[in-house]
Formats: C-alpha cells, structure tokens, sequence
C-alpha cells in the first residue's frame, strides 16, 4: 500500500508540473504570446482593400473606463469574444481571432459561453444610438431579446410641459438646464416615442450641457403629435428625457473598439457582399408570411409596426429610420426619383447601413431575407402604381492610377462637392450645417475619412451613388452634370480619402512608404497573404511564413 501511495504522490507531482510548464511555461516560448502585431485590412490610395500587419492599439481612457464597466455588469458572462477558426464562425462574425489582438486585455474575456453573440467583430456594427436604445431596453430594438435592462446606466428627467404656438415645449427647469444651455436660434431636436420617452443624445465630447434649445420634433410621428399637444394643457403632462451617463458612454465606446485593431475588414467582408440589382422577388403567401414575422422580430423596433418608421427604439435614432409608407430609398440602381429594384433593397438589407442603427442581416436566412422585402413593398401604395423602372448600367471601372485619383480630386473642387463634405472630405464643408433632408431634418453629409460608406464601399458603389443620387437628401444625381469618366474619377477620389486610414477614428496610421508602394501592386487580399513591413524583402507576393514555435513556421 505504501508504494501504491507513493506512486499516486509522484503522478501527482508529475502531472501538476506538467500542466504548469503546458500552461505556464509553454505559452510565454510562442512568439504570439508576446505580439501586439495583428492582420489589418487597409484601403490604399488607390482604392483597394489590402491586408497588412500592424501593431494593435491601447484602448484610451474612455475605452478602458468602458471596458471596466462591461466586467462589472457581467456583460463576459453571456457574450464571448473570440471568433473560432471552427464551423464557419468567420463567415458569420468576420475574420479569425489573432493573438495581438489581446494584448492590452487583462483580464481576457475570451469566454466559453454564447447566450448572446460574440462580440469580437461588434465594432462598427452598430450606431452608438443602436447601443444606447440596446441597453436602456434591449426589446425596443430586438423585441425576441432576453438581455435585461440597463437603467441604471442613464439619467432620467420628468419635464413638464408647456403650449406656445400651439405646440407642445419643454419647460426650461432647472435640472433641464444641466444639459442644454438653451442658447436661442441653435434648436436641438428631440423625438419623443409613443410612451413620452425622449432620447438626448450625449455631445462627441462627453461634455454637457449640450448648446442650444431642446425643441420637441412631432413631425411624421402620426396620431402621437396631437395627443402629445393635447396632454401638454395639462399641469401634470411630463416627457421623460433618458440621458446616457458617463458610464453608458464608456461602455459604448469600448463596445465601438471590439474588432477595430483589424481595420477595415467589414468593408470586404464576403457573406455580406452582394452585387446583384437585376432581381425581382416573386410575391408568394408563404414569402409574406415569412416576411411579416421576421419584421416583427428585427425591424419593427426601429421601423414600427405601420413602417412609418415611428417604432418604440427610433427616439433613440439618428438619422431617423427609414418611412417605408413614403417609398424613397436612396440606396438605388435605377434613376433618381424612382423606386429601387427588388435586389437593391436586398443588397440593403443584406449589407446594412455603416454607421446608422441599421445592421448588416447576413446572419439571417436568406429566404426571411426575401420574405422581408416583399412585406415591407406592402406599406406603399407607389410598388402597385408606379411601373419598374430600368437599371442605370454601371460600365467597368477603369484600372486605378495616381493620375486618375489627382484628376478626381480636380473635378471634386470643380463640381463643388466640397461645399458639402468638405475639402479633407470630412463631412465639415461651409453648407454642411444647413442640410435637411426631404422631412426638414437635419442631413450630415458623410465623412469620407473613415471609409465607411452607407451604401458600400467599392469605387462601384461610389460611382453608382454619384450616378443616381441619393433621394430625399441633398445629394442630387450627377448622371446629366459630369461625364463617365469624371465620374469614375471622382469616385475613386473619394476612396483615396480613407486611404491608409483607421475606420474607427480616421486617423492615418504609421506605415513606411515602401509598404504603401509594395501594397498597390502586390495581391495581399487576405489576412493570411498580409504584407510584413519589416519583413519587406521577403514578403514575395504576398507569400511570407510567420515563425510560429521555435523551428515551426506557417
């Protein structure tokens, strides 16, 4: 019995110090374990998507103070961030995990479980809006959630109301006063949901009070304006202001960070890549069916039951979401003024609307996809009564070069887009800040900087928008004003904007001018062919091998 205990002793020991050299000493001898280096997709001057290795960056103090409060409220418990190189989780989330990209995450929050999605890719994924109405009550957005409420993250401020005009007004209390300075002439427009509840959207630099005079804004919101006017005669009529805390606004920005050390990958993301516009969708019963309940489960939270898009979560939003009873869309292949085709909407649909609360859907079957567009057809009239209209053909684009980008940037200063989007293309041009859209709201042109197009980012893309315009904002057709190939030309301008550029912030980032050179010509299309800028030499066509372990390469 003694030396049957006296084995068990020794396999133990034996076997403890093998899981602390396996687990311990093992990791620190991968050269990984110790990278802050990570495969980047970067747009060149020249307007393609190309990957390269880059150090990953800290998180700031508002990412960290954010990052703080995800561990805190135990959003790890539910939410894992890791893309597995297992069962196709890079075609649903993006692409794989690398080690460089936790290198500033202690502790990591890798997490085993998936109650709700990974967060890995979540960067850019939604609006800062998205999140705010997500965590105030993640129903209102996603009606089939079982994430709980947030409250405790936000300000709330009964306001009572006041008639002037025959409108209903906020009266300027003093704890209003905390958030708006009321400075006259500078209105600040607030669009209260059915229930009263009135989102206040927190300034870029975290700094209240916000500049100006909160104005209640009842336009398009149907029956809810007069009752809201009505209510207002009353001593006791309140709205209640929902105001993110610093807390909200941390973890927001933390959230906007997840994935971004990968750069522009979602801009080349292949499942939610969709070029077709020649597509006409049968209106089948089973279709509406389909379409009716997979509405109900992710669109009518922002777009409402009627499709007025009035629902519960659009107070919270902007730009507003989409009035499927007006029928104007301005992500079209057919001409101005008319209505998209069948697969421009799915196109749409499918890719989402970068930097707006509406996603990309690729997750969800194709066939709900479908059965989506043939429902939402039915809240407008104009789908019976007006006849297709033909798609505008698109010719191929020319072959990039700096002489047609230095040609697009000419023809942008003579076809004065800079009034609106600016000279740095930052969206800051002198009429910027009068722009409203087709409901007189206001209409931000878009910052070309960061590369985040709304309606896709490939030179096609851009040509088409300045091709067809884009309807009910201030963004005309140029189709009968510039030629093809000024057109061509200032498309690929455009682009050449975001060149080099971190999609999060805009900033440029640190990259030699020979690893600039060497990525306009050589093919580095995916994060596995990524160019080494200190491997330069060797990187033959996109063809380097990483030292994995010591003697093992990839």
């Amino acid at each position: 019995m003694r030396s049957v205990a006296s084995i068990a002793v020794g396999a133990g020991f034996l076997f403890v110090t093998l899981a602390m050299f396996v687990q311990g000493v093992l990791p620190s001898v991968i050269p990984e374990s110790r990278t802050r280096q990570v495969t980047r997709a970067v747009r060149t001057d020249l307007g393609d998507l190309k990957w390269v290795r880059y150090d990953a960056s800290d998180y700031t103090a508002t990412e960290r103070r954010g990052r703080a409060v995800y561990i805190r409220e135990g959003c790890w418990y539910c939410h894992s961030q890791y893309v597995r190189p297992v069962a196709g989780e890079d075609f649903r989330w993006g692409p794989v995990s690398e080690a460089g990209e936790y290198a500033y995450d202690l502790p990591h929050l890798l997490g085993t479980r998936r109650i709700g999605p990974d967060l890995t890719r979540v960067g850019g994924k939604y609006s800062d809006d998205w999140h705010y109405a997500h965590f105030w009550d993640p129903r209102l957005a996603l009606p089939e959630s079982i994430m709980p409420r947030f409250p405790w993250l936000f300000d709330r401020l009964a306001v009572p109301l006041s008639v002037e005009g025959g409108s209903p007004r906020l009266v300027p209390t003093p704890e209003l006063r905390r958030y708006f300075t009321f400075a006259p002439n500078r209105p600040i427009l607030l669009f209260p949901n059915d229930a009263g509840l009135t989102f206040v959207r927190p300034p870029p630099d975290d700094g209240f009070p916000l500049d100006g005079t909160p104005v209640l804004d009842l336009r398009g919101s149907g029956a809810r304006g007069p009752r809201l006017a009505a209510a207002s005669a009353t001593p006791a009529a309140a709205v209640v202001l929902v105001v993110p805390t610093r807390e909200a606004v941390a973890l927001v920005r933390y959230l906007q960070k997840l994935g971004m050390n990968r750069g522009a990958w979602r801009e080349g993301f292949e499942p939610q890549s969709v070029t077709v516009s020649a597509m006409t969708i049968p209106r089948t019963q089973d279709l509406v069916e389909r379409g009716k309940d997979a509405y109900a489960d992710h669109c009518q939270g922002c777009h409402g039951a009627r499709g007025d898009g009035n629902g519960p979560a659009a107070t919270f939003l902007f730009p507003r979401p989409r009035d499927f009873t007006a029928a104007v869309f301005k992500f079209r292949s057919t001409p101005s003024g008319s209505l998209p085709t069948d697969g421009d909407l799915f196109r749409t649909v499918t890719r989402g609307v970068r930097w707006t609360a509406m996603p990309t859907w690729h997750e969800i079957p194709e066939k709900e996809r479908l059965g989506v567009i043939v429902y939402i057809k039915s809240f407008s009239k104009r789908w019976e009564e007006e006849p297709a209209e033909t798609i505008v053909a698109l010719p191929s684009p020319p072959k990039a070069t700096p002489e047609l980008v230095a040609r697009g940037k000419e023809l942008y200063t003579r076809a004065k887009c800079w009034e609106c989007h600016g000279e740095s293309g930052k969206g800051d041009g002198p009429s910027a800040a009068r722009l409203s859209d087709d409901n007189e709201l206001p209409s931000r042109p878009t910052d070309f900087t960061r590369g985040q197009f709304k309606g896709g980012s490939s030179v096609a893309d851009v040509f088409r928008a300045i091709t067809t315009g884009l309807d009910g904002t201030p963004m005309p057709s140029y189709a009968d004003s510039l030629s093809i190939d000024a057109r061509w030309a200032i498309a690929y301008y455009v682009l050449a904007f975001s060149a080099w550029a971190d999609p999060l912030t805009g900033d440029k980032l640190h990259l030699p001018a020979a690893a600039k050179a060497a990525l306009n010509e050589r093919p580095a299309g995916h994060p596995r062919a990524a160019l080494d800028p200190a491997r330069l030499e060797a990187s033959v066509a996109g063809a380097a091998r990483r030292r994995v372990y010591p003697g093992i390469s990839e």
